[in-house]
């Protein structure tokens, strides 16, 4: 057992972090790319790229809240 309670706290801690920011990243890359009017990925349509990005963002986000819930 470590200092927090756990031994399953440090991953995670770990797992948290890289989705809330990860998530958060594309959700303001997204954010950037729609508000300046250029494609969110190459070759694709603008607007289901932009719908897929945002949706893939909130759900990365929504994971690390999960993982820092599990705490």
């Amino acid at each position: 057992m470590n200092a927090l309670g756990g031994t399953e706290t440090g991953p995670a801690v770990f797992a948290g972090a890289v989705f809330v920011l990860f998530g958060g990243a594309l959700l303001l890359w997204t954010a950037s790319c729609v508000c300046r009017r250029i494609p969110v990925a190459h070759g694709a349509s603008p607007v289901p790229a932009a719908v897929l990005a945002s949706l893939s963002g909130v759900a990365f986000l929504l994971l690390g809240v999960w993982c820092f819930a599990r705490i």
